[in-house]
């Protein structure tokens, strides 16, 4: 399946310029925000369907609001082989991060120009990866791996709207959850573009990068309680300053992951109550990510870290409490499907690199489901979650090079090997 490099160009532009589309499709003025079934989201399913029918793919979308287009294989009994990526962002997002897998999914099928594989396609765009919304991420390919929990539809967002009314708002039935599942004995794979996130490719120069894992990562909502008290008439040494306790366990956090290597956390949120210029804070919640390649190495620092926070509430005379929201093991992708991308990388003339992933992707849960990998494009200045992040038009005339590569070798190859170790979560 080799097209000429102007028809690769004006699939790559079209890819892109469909990703800034999408940019403009907002739930906030001047800034990019789309999470999940918020109002902007109906736009992306009208643009997403119109895409896909031009392909002459059947669309269908599922209780959750997944969008998954077919584009169908030799035979009706076909196994099929799905691509795809989330459509949701974060808060001031970039136009990249998801969309373009989706966009790159099309483009392959578009690519095709009509020829059928021995297997379908289905391209499919994750209504929720982020986690923004209901501080849950992966609700979207949860449901399509058949890992979607009831207790999600209890979850409550700002406004105090929960999951299901949500999806009820939206014109779709939670009680069709379980429909969204998939049956492993159908799917032959699962491959996912995506920015890379970082900036390893960056300094490397080169296009692309073939995942071998995606880290684990543990996430929690961390609370130090003191008592409030009058900023003015309050001496220092009686006080129980929830804020100063929770900057000090702060300064430790970063401490600890910089002495491991590999580790990463952060504490991306933080809230003081009562929140006034002239109250000492009794209260203060924050969020705790931490990251790491070895689940072993995750979960013993989670444990060093709120020791820390039990010792700076003992030594402050606060009260501490902590809530584990999600907890993901590390996630190895397929070999098969990556000595795939190998050959393909090599055969189109690109350097091979293999990287691991420090975020988390739709991919470590689809592996659940079926042989599962992912291919990264550079992305520029490392950018990602950034209103910046941008994607070099050369990259992903690359990365559609490789993919359509990948496609024919996959066709010729038969079933990928369903590693065991693919099938954990």
């Amino acid at each position: 399946m080799k097209l000429s490099d102007s028809h690769i160009h004006q699939l790559a532009q079209e890819a892109i310029e469909r990703c800034r589309l999408l940019g403009r499709l907002s739930e906030e003025s001047g800034r990019l925000t789309r999470t999940f079934l918020s109002p902007p989201m109906r736009e992306v399913h009208t643009a997403l369907a119109s895409w896909m029918g031009e392909l002459g793919m059947e669309v269908r979308i599922d209780a959750v609001g997944n969008v998954t287009g077919q584009y169908a294989g030799q035979t009706p009994e076909a196994p099929l082989f799905l691509m795809g990526s989330h459509v949701d962002t974060v808060r001031d997002a970039g136009q990249y991060d998801g969309p373009l897998g989706v966009m790159l999914a099309l483009a392959l099928v578009k690519g095709l120009e009509g020829r059928r594989l021995p297997f379908a396609i289905e391209a499919i765009a994750f209504s929720e990866e982020e986690g923004v919304r209901y501080g849950v991420p992966f609700m979207g390919s949860k449901a399509v791996v058949g890992r979607f929990e009831v207790e999600f539809l209890k979850l409550k967002d700002d406004q105090g709207q929960t999951v299901e009314q949500a999806i009820r708002n939206f014109g779709l039935d939670p009680a069709w959850i379980a429909q969204a599942a998939y049956n492993p004995a159908q799917v032959k794979g699962y491959l996912e573009f995506h920015i890379e996130q970082g900036p390893v490719l960056e300094a490397l120069g080169y296009p692309l990068g073939i995942v071998e894992a995606i880290v684990g990562g543990t996430r929690l909502e961390v609370a130090f309680r003191g008592k409030a008290g009058h900023a003015g008439t309050s001496p220092m040494h009686l006080r129980r300053d929830a804020l100063a306790g929770a900057a000090e366990w702060m300064t430790l956090v970063e401490r600890e992951a910089r002495e491991e290597p590999g580790l990463v956390a952060t504490v991306g949120m933080i809230s003081a109550l009562p929140g006034a210029a002239n109250v000492i804070p009794g209260e203060v919640r924050m969020s705790l990510d931490v990251r790491h390649q070895y689940d072993d190495v995750r979960s013993l620092a989670v444990a060093n870290l709120i020791t820390r926070a039990q010792q700076v509430a003992q030594r402050r005379g606060l009260e501490l409490g902590y809530l584990t929201q999600y907890e993901q093991a590390s996630v190895p992708c397929s070999q098969d499907l990556n000595e795939l991308l190998t050959l393909g990388v090599e055969a189109q003339g690109y350097p091979v690199h293999h990287l691991v992933s420090g975020a988390g992707h739709d991919a470590m849960i689809v592996a659940a489901l079926c042989p599962s990998t992912m291919l990264f494009l550079r992305s520029p200045e490392g950018l990602s979650h950034h209103p910046d992040e941008s994607v070099r038009p050369q990259d992903v005339e690359a990365a559609l090079r490789v993919g359509l590569d990948f496609l024919q070798r996959l066709a010729e190859s038969g079933q990928p090997k369903a590693e065991s170790e693919n099938r954990r979560l």
